[in-house]
């Protein structure tokens, strides 16, 4: 296992000093945000988590290894390199074999944040179920990885461009506890609320680490999702974001976009759509999510 896995020296020094770490994805530079966005937002993410006493951990594949902590330099090489590919699950063995770069989603933050004993992941929204996926069966592995892998991550909720519903039932179903951090409602990533209620309310992050203590230490397998809603003043208008996502789909099924294209590509309509208030709203939301779970990281540490 060890021969697959790169540990930056920052991450290396944590481990060793026993501090607390927050995994972070790479897909969001790769594959969610224009250059130079991208990069300057990974960094300020990075300072955030340390600024609140963990230790940051930017996840990719690089050159046959799974680096854990990434260089500036290869936040600048991820931020800028179009042939980067999208990695989950399926993609990780292949890209390790043939030495191939590959940015990891959620799923396959997850799954190496677990190899490196990593428990808490910082992220935008989780993937989830597609709208219309009683016909496609389009099922973000996301869901499938936190019905499994021991690693908590703290969201704005689900991505608004997927039926929210269904994604609620899908961890219903898998045991995956939303825990909704100062609200009682599923945030739906632009906004603040939904019409979905969470599963339990945490007020603060101890409430959150003991939580997840007392599942892992019950060895009761799998994540848990920790809905943080985007600030008030960064959220966007629900009925416009909803009249942009319908657009956004629409256009989606005209070009016959699907499977592991359909969020990338909704993502950027819904950019174009908004005239950038969405990648603005999208920035704002990583970047408070960092401090919250940073400081649940910190709280989890303490009750080691």
């Amino acid at each position: 296992m060890k021969e697959y896995i790169t540990l930056s020296e920052e991450v290396r020094a944590a481990k060793e000093q026993g501090k607390p770490i927050v995994a972070l994805e790479s897909t969001i530079i790769s594959h969610g945000m224009p250059y130079p966005q991208n990069v300057k937002t990974a960094r300020e993410v990075e300072q955030i988590i340390r600024d609140n006493g963990a230790v940051p951990a930017t996840i990719a594949i690089l050159e046959g290894k799974i680096k854990i902590g990434l260089s500036d330099e290869e936040l600048e090489m991820l931020g800028k390199n179009t042939e980067v590919a999208k990695a989950s699950r399926r993609d990780i063995p292949y890209l390790l074999a043939t030495k191939k770069n590959g940015a990891t989603t959620v799923a396959a933050t997850m799954i190496c944040a677990d190899l490196a004993d990593i428990r808490i992941f910082v992220t935008g929204g989780i993937g989830g179920v597609h709208r219309g996926a009683e016909t496609t069966m389009d099922i973000s592995a996301d869901l499938e990885e936190l019905a499994n892998t021991n690693v908590a991550v703290i969201c704005a909720g689900a991505k608004s461009i997927l039926d929210l519903g269904l994604t609620m039932e899908y961890l219903e179903t898998k045991g995956v506890p939303l825990i909704g951090y100062g609200t009682d409602v599923l945030p739906a990533f632009y906004t603040r609320t939904s019409e979905f209620d969470v599963n339990f309310r945490a007020d603060n992050p101890e409430t959150v680490a003991a939580t997840l203590k007392a599942k892992w230490d019950l060895n009761l397998k799998g994540g848990a999702v920790i809905a943080n809603p985007i600030p008030e003043e960064h959220a966007m208008e629900e009925s416009m974001i909803t009249g942009v996502i319908q657009s956004a789909l629409k256009e989606a099924e005209e070009n016959h976009i699907h499977g592991k294209d359909t969020t990338p590509f909704l993502l950027a309509k819904v950019k174009e759509l908004t005239e950038g208030k969405s990648l603005d709203a999208n920035i704002e939301l990583v970047k408070n999510n960092a401090v919250v779970g940073a400081k649940i990281a910190v709280s989890l540490y303490g009750m080691k």
